[in-house]
Parts: C-alpha cells; structure tokens; sequence
C-alpha cells in the first residue's frame, strides 16, 4: 500500500522568537505555565492536555480535577450543578452518619461507621487565584485550561477573580455566557446542536437554553472533531515504540476500535454481530486485524467478538492489559473500523490521514448525526458495509483540530499582548 505521508507539526512556540522577554514585553506578557482543570474522563481531560501538548507546555502544566461523588444516590444528582451536588451529599452524608451511630450505640459498638469522600486533589477557586496572583509577578501569566460542564463554574470563577492574570480556555460549549472565559473551544456540532433533525428530538422549552442567541464570535473557536494529544511527534514516536510487535504484521493491517452503547448512539449486541458478519467478509483483504475495546464496551459485546473472531488466525484482540497499545494501533494501522459512539476516538484516527469506516452512525440521534453526516462530507470517514477491499487505500488532508485550536489560542493571547514561551 502507499505510505500516506503526515503533516509536519506546526513551529512551537520555542521557535517563534529569540529574543529575551525585556524586549518583548517583559515576564508580565509571558506564558510559561500552565493548569488544566479536569473532570476525571479520560475523553475530556484527554483534550485539555492535548491543547496544552500543542502549545509547547506538556511539561510545565499542572493538573486539578473538579471531582462529583459517586455511587449510591450520587447517581441520581449528577444532573445538578457540582457544588450544589456536594452540599446534598455533604447533607445526606451528615444524616447517614448520625443515623449510623445511633444504631451502633443501641447495638453497644464503639465506631458508628464512617461515611464520606475519599480524599483528592481538588481544584479550588482561591487556592489557584492566589497562586495566579502572588507568582504573577515573578513568572508572568497563568494559563488555565478546561474541558466539560462540571469544570464550568471553577474556570468561570478563576477568569472573574484573577481576569489581569489569567487566560482561561474552555473545551466544550458552556450552553450560556460565553464572555466568562477568554476562548471557547468547541466542536461545531455542539455549538449548532439544533439541526432539523435534532429540532424533533429536543423538547421546544430547551432550543433557547441548547442554542446560542448569537453565532460564534472571534473568541469562539469551532473545531470539527474533539482535540487530542495524536500529533506527528506522537505518531512517530508509536511507530518506533512499537516497531516490533507491529512491523512484522501480515498487511494491510485494519484496526477495529469497539466503544459501547450511549445517550445518543444506542445500540446492542444486534450491530455487534453485524460488525463481527462485516469483518468476516472482509478478512480475504487484510493481512491482519487488530481488535481493542474501551472502558465502556459491554462485556457481553466483547464475548461476542471474541466468540465469532478469536480463534481466526489472522485476529487478535487485546486482552485489556498494559501496555495499551492503541498509539501503536494509530500509527501503524493501514485502516480502521470504528464504532460511532465515540467523537475521541474518531477524531484520533482522522487525525492520521488513513482510511477509517465507521459503523452504527445511523443508530447516532441529534448532534452526533451531524457529527457524522461532516466526517462523510470532508471524506474523512465512509460507512463500512462488509464489502469494502481494505486492500485499496485512500486518503484526506489529516484533521488537525487541536493544531488549529493552538493557533487560535496563540492569536487570542497575542491580542492581549502575551506570548507562551516553553
């Protein structure tokens, strides 16, 4: 098959300049550091130190992580804002204890149990505005960076509190108030979630809440996919890490990457046997095929595939244990095959240039299916049907979302009159 060559990575920020900072606005207008505000999703935090990675600071960022409680009747509060999530369960925690201990005391126990949350690392608004504030001076700006609804009010409040030493970037829409942050990072199809089809599927009191009154304006930065840390230097380094096990492999070799059922692509083990058939079918064109799951694949999907391909010479299916070897998967593949649940894991292999078939995208409902329907549009992505020839090649200009949302970041501060420099 024909190598498809990938762009090289855009200049770092190192490259920009040589000069030292007194000439160029002293350390006042200089980024050097970097916080990323995370929600505790792998997809979401994933973004943020993608954003970061592209901005030359993968090494001088720290993390903080908006944490909800979980289990038990959290399940039932996770649509409620996250501080007022914590204060019922602060309560209901408080009132479990006292009941707890009044029955150990009836029972003659001396510890009536202990009920709580397991101590982590918290973002907390005054703690990061203050290190923004008293480090400004001697290492210039902060950079704050965060991605998903529950990570909203911290950011929102950092930017209100520190606005002279901060840029705050947020991934992911906020649904209302744009101006809180500096920039917003999101992808299209949820800034414009009200397609005609989408109009059907949402109840007509939620258009004004789901819709922006205005369209985007220059600090909206609409990307196609989601952002991501795959980038040239990535891929290459893959390639070379997993140059053993994966350059001996009979090609082509397709990759099949199973997320599992969501909200908005519902599916069941009916399309995984239609994918497990479809593979079948094509097995006479490939040289190889590598399986992989993620964290939300159902186990009865996996026994499935396992069931209908493990034994096939030609398949192997990762059996969920370290090392990962899904960067390896990226940069060696020749093709992929992958289910449409997943915006990340698309948006991943799209980023490689290389022929990727999606399957379900018709079971996908409102925002995902204009995800879908723009993939298709810039030939990023067909449907895989079964009889498709893996053997014939094609390729796109690779999406590079994340390199494009660093650049947005770089112009957006250089209004301002800051610079990163890593």
């Amino acid at each position: 098959m024909k190598p498809i060559r990938l762009p090289e990575p855009p200049s770092s920020p190192r490259a920009m300049g040589g000069v030292p900072d007194i000439f160029e606005g002293g350390v006042h207008g200089v980024i050097r550091r970097a916080v990323i505000i995370g929600n505790g999703f792998p997809a979401s935090e994933n973004q943020s130190i993608g954003l970061v990675q592209a901005l030359g600071l993968s090494d001088k960022h720290t993390l903080y992580r908006v944490t909800r409680p979980r289990g038990g009747v959290n399940e039932w509060l996770h649509w409620l804002p996250v501080s007022l999530h914590k204060s019922l369960y602060y309560i209901i925690s408080q009132i479990c204890r006292i009941l707890l201990r009044r029955r150990a005391r009836k029972l003659g126990m001396e510890n009536g149990g202990n009920v709580g949350l397991s101590s982590i690392l918290e973002a907390d608004v005054k703690s990061i505005v203050r290190m923004a504030r008293e480090t400004f001076e001697k290492d210039g700006p902060l950079l704050v960076i965060a991605s998903g609804r529950d990570t909203i009010s911290i950011t929102s409040s950092i930017k209100r509190l520190a606005s002279d030493n901060v840029f705050v970037v947020q991934i992911q829409h906020p649904r209302s108030r744009l101006d809180r942050f500096d920039l917003v990072i999101t992808p299209k199809h949820d800034y414009y979630p009200l397609s005609p089809q989408g109009k059907e599927q949402v109840p007509r009191f939620l258009h004004k809440w789901i819709t922006p009154y205005e369209p985007p304006d220059k600090h909206v930065v609409l990307t196609l996919g989601a952002l991501h840390q795959v980038d040239f230097t990535a891929l290459r380094s893959a390639a070379i890490t997993w140059h053993e096990e994966f350059a001996p492999l009979p090609k082509p070799l397709l990759v099949v990457n199973i997320g599992g059922p969501t909200r908005y692509c519902k599916y069941g083990p009916d399309l995984v046997k239609q994918l497990t058939a479809s593979l079948h079918n094509v097995l006479a064109s490939c040289g190889s095929v590598r399986i992989s799951f993620s964290r939300r694949t159902p186990k009865k999907h996996s026994k499935i595939v396992g069931k209908e391909l493990g034994m096939d010479p030609k398949v192997h299916i990762w059996n969920g244990e370290e090392p990962n070897p899904h960067m390896g998967h990226l940069a060696w593949a020749d093709a992929f095959v992958i289910t449409a649940d997943s915006v990340s894991m698309l948006s991943e292999a799209c980023s490689t240039g290389k022929p990727v078939y999606v399957v379900g995208a018709e079971r996908c409902t409102w925002k995902f299916t204009d995800f879908h329907k723009a993939l298709r549009e810039r030939g990023l992505t067909k449907p895989f049907t079964g009889l498709d020839d893996i053997s014939e090649s094609w390729s796109y200009p690779p999406l590079n979302d994340t390199a494009v949302a660093a650049t947005s970041v770089n112009e957006a501060l250089a209004e301002r009159g800051w610079k990163i420099k890593a």
